[in-house]
């Protein structure tokens, strides 16, 4: 079977993430099968995640264009016209090449009709850019393409920062390992990456990160296979720190999915008691038992529900308890731009509702004197800071430890790392501790 143009595989990736609510990454996931050159897969992925992080500016130029707006049942067109966009604003794809491609994907669609109206849209782009590009400067989601109700969260939660966090998140993020201690020293994998020719340098926060000055596939990684290193981000490597574990202590990851700080305390802590990993979909505690494996740790990993202990806790305490909670993914928007396309305030809300479940849920698994540690992925306080604040209002025996740092804010009980802070994402960490 001949392999599908690349135009016409991202105009259908794209539908599966806006209309059937796959990730980007679970949807490319499938659309590579269909590249018979690797060329061509990263084609495919440097499209579609340029088309989602720049989707509400591209979409407030294609409304300037339009006579009037596409029928429902033309999606697919508006799809194909903002990929156009894309190639033209920010792509160095020769303009022809981009234009011809993008109107012969109407044919793969199935709607031969509408190669007028992509040639007209994106030639007219050509000619009235600068012109168009003016006229979007008052619009506040033209112009940090993030949605509007994201904008003024930001600027309620971070009055002096919303600007400088929205442009962090449109901005490609950097490829960042975790060395595995286990295996080796920073020290000497930083002089590994320098024989294959890899700059790199060491992570100013994290004593394990390391940060590539270039992305590069991690087949070229030197022994990633064998375990060596994983990619995650420094800000989440921050969590291996913070934990504060110590010999013999018994320590629960909930909701731990896909295992990367599951991994890194295991690789800080080889004197554990043990550690539990739950995870609720058991697709992605998949994904954590791969990864234990691939780096040679142990842990125990459970599906369940996280929010009902009653399903899945032997009723031993946990010294230690690493909450990584289901947020609204706002802090890693430059690395998953579909978040800004996927998320809704409703969606916002109900992730605060879990959160405050699963805290209230996992305190009494806590033992006497042990430590919390509470964290998301997400820069809106209702997650963060007013989420905690409540907790402790509720919670006598809850006190919280200051979090003194060279990184991040203050904010509420913790700290947040602002997004594109220090080349990171954005979290928020907050350490609890059991008084008695």
């Amino acid at each position: 079977m001949a392999a599908k143009p690349v135009r016409l595989l991202a105009v259908q990736t794209l539908s599966r993430v806006l209309q059937d609510d796959l990730t980007l990454t679970q949807a490319l996931e499938d659309a590579v099968k269909d590249c018979a050159d690797p060329r061509d897969a990263a084609l495919l992925a440097e499209l579609c995640y340029g088309t989602l992080r720049w989707q509400p500016r591209l979409e407030a130029l294609l409304a300037r264009m339009l006579e009037r707006p596409l029928k429902a049942a033309d999606r697919d067109i508006g799809l194909l016209l903002i990929l156009g966009l894309y190639q033209l604003a920010y792509l160095r794809v020769p303009p022809h090449a981009a234009v011809q491609q993008t109107v012969e994907a109407c044919r793969g669609l199935g709607k031969d009709w509408a190669a007028g109206l992509v040639n007209a849209v994106l030639r007219r782009y050509q000619r009235e850019k600068e012109a168009l590009e003016v006229a979007l400067a008052a619009d506040e989601v033209a112009r940090y393409a993030h949605p509007r109700w994201f904008i003024d969260e930001l600027k309620r939660d971070w009055p002096d920062e919303w600007q400088a966090m929205l442009d962090a998140g449109n901005q490609r993020p950097p490829l960042t390992l975790r060395v595995n201690r286990r295996r080796g020293s920073r020290e000497a994998y930083l002089a590994r990456l320098a024989e294959r020719g890899i700059a790199a340098r060491a992570c100013a926060h994290s004593e394990d990160g390391v940060t590539l000055d270039a992305p590069v596939d991690v087949s070229a990684l030197p022994g990633f296979a064998d375990g060596l290193c994983s990619v995650q981000d420094e800000g989440a490597q921050l969590a291996g720190l913070l934990l504060d574990a110590a010999p013999g202590m018994r320590v629960l990851d909930a909701c731990a999915a896909p295992g990367g700080k599951t991994c890194h305390v295991l690789e800080r802590h080889a004197d554990l008691a043990g550690l539990v990993a739950v995870e609720l979909d058991a697709r992605r505690a998949a994904r954590i038992r791969e990864n234990l494996e691939r780096l040679g740790l142990t842990a125990q990993v459970v599906v369940a529900d996280a929010a009902d202990p009653a399903g899945w806790w032997d009723g031993r305490p946990f010294e230690r308890i690493l909450l990584d909670a289901p947020c609204s993914a706002s802090g890693v928007v430059r690395r998953h731009p579909d978040v800004k396309a996927r998320r809704t305030p409703a969606e916002v809300a109900a992730a605060a509702g879990l959160q405050a479940r699963l805290l209230a849920a996992l305190w009494p698994l806590l033992a006497p004197r042990g430590k919390l540690l509470y964290v998301t992925c997400s820069v809106f306080q209702r997650e963060n800071a007013r989420q905690l604040e409540g907790f402790l209002a509720g919670h006598a025996d809850a006190g919280a430890l200051p979090l003194t740092a060279d990184w991040g804010l203050p904010a509420g009980p913790g700290r947040q790392v602002l997004t594109g802070e220090g080349g990171m994402d954005g979290f928020y960490y907050a350490c609890l501790h059991k008084r008695t």
